[in-house]
């Protein structure tokens, strides 16, 4: 039996089929220019486009390929809680980007969440705060903080050891990368740390996670 769609079925269908053709392609358009050589129409409709793609959708195509990293760069965090007889208690650090190594390692289709979230937004935030100081350039630096600190509270919760989380806390740890063994370098060893000022969580950081 051969379905028949009436008039105004096929009318709404094609309206919706229309407006996601739409949408799509305003959405890759905008992604392109967004990562384009600057151009008319990039330089006209900049704040429009950066609130289209930043920061969910942050665009990094080079035409070259850049130097290969020579550190390795983890992402801890720490949370403090508070009682309910008010006590507040500073948590362990936790190991954001070794969660990710964990999941990643020996698995033979890692998600693209576990190899890129994290990694991207660290540097996101480290773009828009070249000084180092803490101190957010723009509203794009305001937006790195707000999404890097909502990836991390999506992996605690809303609460740790039992207790309300009131603050939480960022720190990078770099550690250089060993030269191969016939090479005469000589590298620092260690891992050095930096550690960013404490942030406070409310329930808004919490919107529309899971």
């Amino acid at each position: 039996m051969v379905r028949t769609w009436s008039l105004p079925a096929l009318a709404v269908l094609c309206a919706a089929a229309a407006l996601l053709l739409g949408g799509s392609v305003v959405f890759l358009a905008a992604l392109f220019l967004q990562s384009a050589p600057p151009n008319v129409l990039s330089q006209r409709y900049q704040a429009q486009l950066n609130g289209i793609v930043y920061p969910e959708f942050e665009q990094n195509w080079k035409l070259f390929a850049p130097n290969p990293l020579q550190q390795n760069i983890s992402v801890d965090a720490r949370v403090q809680t508070i009682s309910d007889g008010g006590r507040v208690h500073t948590r362990d650090w936790v190991g954001l980007t070794a969660q990710d190594i964990a999941a990643i390692r020996h698995n033979p289709a890692p998600s693209h969440v576990d190899q890129n979230l994290l990694r991207r937004a660290w540097d996101f935030y480290d773009s828009t705060h070249p000084a180092q100081d803490g101190v957010a350039v723009g509203e794009r630096g305001k937006s790195a903080e707000e999404y890097l600190k909502r990836i991390a509270l999506q992996r605690f919760g809303r609460t740790a050891g039992g207790e309300r989380i009131l603050q939480i806390q960022f720190r990078e740890g770099t550690a250089t990368i060993a030269p191969p063994s016939w090479s005469q370098e000589k590298v620092p060893t260690g891992i050095g740390y930096r550690e960013l000022a404490w942030w406070p969580v409310d329930e808004d950081d919490y919107r529309g996670l899971l």
